[in-house]
């Protein structure tokens, strides 16, 4: 049985996915916040860094104690903005000997669809950390995308739980968007989009398989925004399936999802835990 690893470094967590024989084993994920403060800076901050560098470092040996022949590794817009992203790169290939390949916005869209939809037509929407990419493919051929620099952590640090900041904040990202084609429905990738169909499914437990194809229309993101920003943080963290360091942004990333989904006539979202791991997996001919 030949496995390998894939390690995406995000601008929120860092994920590990392991398969073999091209099927997925596992995944796993830990918060560490690599894009913490790029709203207001140019730089990450060397906490960041180090806390990101040693979690890739512990999911590299985690790899390579389950059997893994080769790791692959990408870092997605955190590094790829930041003025000191090298600074990660070299960290982590002190630390582990591992190469980490930066991806641009462009690709990082290309291997979310590869990811979600393999090779069937469609539209995905990655809702990250620190960008937001949206990607449309027809007749087997990709016929819009775009990265735009929105995501999670960006709009904590940049509109808190402000309600109005962060429609504002999402209606300006939409707009660079531009002329898209007519989407009724996008399929969704990501953390967010995830963990809002974990919760809207009820799950007492989270199951990529049950989340996969989950629906949700516009009016019910809407709602869910509406409720999450209503409540506590402290009573998010205790909701059900709700992973470690993402309960503080997850409201602020349901608002720019019902408000993108608004501005670009979208109607619904198909949810997918196939994503960018599965996509750059798939591009490295392991899955």
């Amino acid at each position: 049985m030949k496995k390998y690893a894939v390690i995406d470094v995000g601008s929120n967590s860092v994920r590990l996915m392991l398969v073999a024989n091209g099927k997925v084993l596992y995944k796993r994920l830990g918060t560490t916040r690599l894009g913490e403060g790029l709203a207001s800076s140019s730089r990450l901050k060397t906490e960041a860094i180090e806390r990101t560098a040693n979690a890739t470092h512990a999911f590299y040996q985690t790899a390579k104690n389950d059997g893994a022949e080769a790791v692959y590794a990408f870092a997605t817009a955190a590094v790829r903005s930041a003025e000191n992203g090298g600074e990660f790169i070299e960290k982590v290939k002190t630390l582990c000997g591992l190469e980490v390949e930066v991806v641009s916005g462009d690709k990082e869209a290309e291997i979310g669809i590869t990811g979600a939809l393999g090779i069937g037509d469609g539209a995905v929407l990655d809702m990250g950390g620190a960008s937001c990419e949206l990607v449309v493919k027809t007749g087997g051929k990709l016929i819009y995308k775009k990265s735009v620099n929105i995501g999670v952590v960006r709009l904590k640090d940049e509109c808190g739980r402000d309600k109005t900041k962060l429609i504002n904040a999402a209606i300006r990202a939409a707009e660079e968007y531009g002329a898209t084609p007519e989407i009724k429905t996008v399929h969704a990738i990501g953390g967010t989009a995830t963990t809002l169909a974990a919760l809207t499914l009820g799950l007492t437990e989270y199951s990529g398989e049950r989340v996969t194809g989950a629906r949700i229309t516009l009016k019910e993101m809407q709602e869910i925004a509406d409720k999450l920003l209503n409540m506590p943080i402290e009573e998010i963290e205790r909701l059900p399936c709700m992973p470690v360091g993402r309960a503080d942004v997850i409201a602020g990333g349901a608002v720019a999802l019902a408000t993108i989904m608004q501005r670009l006539g979208v109607e619904k979202l198909i949810v997918s835990d196939r994503d960018n791991l599965e996509g750059y997996a798939i591009e490295k001919g392991i899955l």
